[in-house]
């Protein structure tokens, strides 16, 4: 049998569950999940193997219209996805409006690539607005498979990799067979760290940090990290630090948790907030953490 391998992209809104997707299809943990928009900040690849494919899924941030740089960055990798796709997998979900971003849906509808559309969370409608949606979307993307899905009670997502594989061209593989992804280990300590103050503080916080991991440092049964959070502001700083040091503390706890689980060995992370003012207007230190890349 000959061998088939593309990029599958995974585009949509905030919260429809893009990155849920991802990971289950992945079958790991490589996108960070939370309730709140803009979680996914990079376009993040994830690689599944077999003896005759190579399926490149892409996860990716949010549609949104930029309000600063970061977000002019975030929105260029959404853009690239569309024109590299071999597969596009268009994520909505039961709760948000279909004509949301309406600009986007006809550029996937306009794209060369085969386009699968998923309407995610079933788990919380019913079968009479599932099917109402279902057709919705048969008629908005007449190309198009519509599948509905819920990525996080794994239902109907098996039926939708077979379909991917037959999408598929016939080539050879674009990355090595035992890699599962495309970034570093630096990379998943930083969203790891940013995931959790994506879950434990509120407004603006989660939206003005970024995370730089300036030591990793590993022996053979432990990981010594030094990681800094920057902030926009002195004010955040002090929010990120908390009474007496506790919720930088619970961060620190909690990340070196999923660290340890995610590296398989004991992890020694040193945490320290910096105020770097603007940094998410700032090119060159946008460049400096990874934004002006693929």
């Amino acid at each position: 049998m000959a061998h088939k391998s593309g990029f599958v992209n995974i585009i949509g809104n905030p919260n429809v569950g893009k990155s849920t997707i991802m990971n289950v299809l992945v079958g790991e943990r490589l996108s960070i999940i939370t309730s709140k928009m803009q979680t996914t900040r990079h376009r993040i690849k994830g690689i599944v193997n077999g003896d005759d494919f190579q399926i490149v899924y892409s996860d990716t941030p949010g549609i949104l219209k930029p309000n600063y740089k970061l977000q002019e960055t975030m929105m260029k990798f959404v853009n690239t996805a569309l024109i590299d796709a071999d597969v596009i997998i268009y994520v909505t979900d039961v709760i948000e409006s279909p004509e949301k971003n309406e600009e986007y849906i006809e550029r996937v509808k306009s794209s060369e690539a085969a386009v699968i559309v998923l309407i995610n969370k079933i788990d919380l409608s019913d079968q009479e607005k599932v099917m109402k949606l279902y057709e919705y979307w048969r008629a908005k993307l007449p190309l198009a498979d519509v599948y509905a899905v819920s990525a996080l009670e794994k239902f109907n997502v098996a039926q939708i990799f077979d379909r991917i594989l037959e999408l598929l061209p016939e080539g050879p593989a674009y990355f090595p067979k035992d890699e599962l992804t495309d970034r570093n280990e630096r990379f998943f300590v930083s969203e790891i760290i940013r995931e959790k103050i994506l879950l434990y503080y509120d407004k603006e916080i989660p939206y003005s940090v970024e995370v730089e991991v300036e030591e990793f440092k590993e022996e053979d049964k432990i990981l010594n990290l030094m990681c800094v959070i920057h902030v926009n502001r002195e004010s955040q700083k002090g929010i990120i630090i908390g009474h007496q040091g506790q919720a930088l503390k619970r961060v620190g706890m909690e990340a070196r948790l999923d660290m340890e689980e995610f590296f398989q060995k004991k992890v020694f992370l040193q945490l320290f907030v910096k105020v770097n003012k603007d940094w998410r207007d700032k090119d060159r230190t946008l460049g400096g953490f990874g934004y002006d890349m693929e």
